[in-house]
């Protein structure tokens, strides 16, 4: 859901079902026109079987062949921010009624560095259509959905994503987990401050295994940092961090989802915009974003907002790692959180033994003293005496 389509963009194709051919489109184009040597005069868009649709670029594209939605380089947002894409087709030869037209098959979505598994197109109630003045409806012939899935595993076996953990009682710093997002890149990374090849070009390669990284103990493209700062009377104060590990790869659209029982709460938030989410009608998860560009490593990328949250008196507490987040998601990526038992701890308070077992030290101390000042005093008197018997 808050997972995006970054530059060069997303790629929609299908197979269609008969001889169906696109006379025109607006607001995206076919990549191949295919064979069109059967139609002589009004030549279609594109004949091919399989057509591979593509967004058209900003800024180039004639008011005529644009649509609601189109345009963006193929630049897709996440849920809530600027999530729809859209262009329209003009379809020929699939016939005219609900009986001819046949639903298309094969559908598949492209994405850099993205995998999508897309199901069969289910046949819904027809759209309807209002006009401009909102006074007449009109109605699809067809109308029919398509559901892509993104899955993780089938982009990379490994995380893209760590979480680092920090607190204002322990000076003590919890890392990412070593080798977090797999080490695979770990003899050709590129140690910080070093220079790196130019051969290389920006956004060239977006697969995050062949990303050029920067050498870290986990070897993760980005981390996110989470700093319980400040403990108020009546609120507590985060700084989060995103950093880019990434040495070419800038991201001008991202989102950070957090999980923690206590966003229900948020007061104010710097830097970055947030939204609360509503999962499973828990309120304990919230949307970070910004217009920030986060650069890549080679430019030291990071961005950073610090949360101001309400105590709730019945749940806050220091103890037990409950100030930190339960999950990260950085662009839809599930980032791989530290092993719970190496949160930075609570200081422990003084045992209630230490008291007792000062207490007894001071007695023995006091006691030595009396025995020795005693002792001291029977000299003495000794002394005296035989000074007395002399005399």
């Amino acid at each position: 859901m808050y997972r995006l389509i970054p530059s060069p963009g997303w790629t929609l194709g299908w197979t269609w079902a008969k001889k169906e051919v696109i006379w025109s489109m607006v607001g995206a184009e076919a990549i191949d026109q295919g064979d069109c040597s059967d139609f002589k005069t009004n030549i279609p868009h594109s004949c091919e079987r399989s057509p591979a649709i593509i967004d058209l670029l900003p800024g180039t594209v004639p008011e005529n062949q644009r649509f609601p939605g189109c345009c963006k380089g193929g630049v897709l947002g996440s849920h809530g921010l600027d999530k729809v894409a859209a262009f329209q087709v003009r379809v020929g030869h699939s016939g005219s009624s609900r009986k001819t037209v046949r639903v298309p098959k094969r559908f598949y979505l492209l994405g850099p560095g993205a995998s999508y598994a897309c199901g069969s197109a289910i046949v819904v109630p027809p759209s309807v259509f209002l006009s401009d003045d909102g006074r007449r409806k009109t109605r699809a012939m067809m109308t029919w959905t398509v559901t892509c899935t993104y899955s993780p595993m089938l982009v990379s076996k490994n995380p893209n994503c760590c979480v680092s953990l920090s607190s204002f009682y322990n000076p003590t710093i919890t890392p990412c987990s070593t080798c977090a997002c797999g080490c695979k890149l770990e003899h050709n990374c590129t140690k910080r401050g070093s220079e790196i090849s130019t051969d290389l070009r920006p956004n060239l390669v977006t697969n995050g295994e062949a990303q050029p990284l920067q050498c870290t103990q986990h070897m993760c493209p980005i981390q996110v940092h989470w700093h319980f700062k400040v403990n108020y009377w009546k609120y507590w104060r985060v700084k989060v961090t995103i950093t880019n590990l990434n040495y070419w790869m800038n991201y001008s659209h991202w989102n950070l989802v957090l999980q923690h029982p206590n966003l229900n709460n948020v007061v104010r938030v710097f830097n970055f915009t947030y939204k609360p989410l509503l999962f499973h009608s828990s309120n304990d998860s919230g949307v970070l974003y910004g217009n920030q560009l986060l650069m890549g490593a080679r430019n030291g990328g990071n961005v950073h907002s610090e949360m101001i949250l309400g105590k709730d008196e019945k749940e806050f507490r220091l103890d037990g790692g409950w100030g930190f987040p339960r999950k990260v998601y950085f662009n839809g990526d599930e980032c791989l959180m530290p092993s719970p038992d190496s949160y930075p701890f609570l200081p422990k308070p003084p045992s209630l033994i230490q008291p007792s077992l000062f207490a007894a030290a001071l007695l023995f101390i006091l006691l030595a003293f009396s025995s020795f000042w005693c002792g001291y005093k029977i000299t003495t008197q000794k002394t005296k005496t035989k000074a007395l018997l002399l005399t």
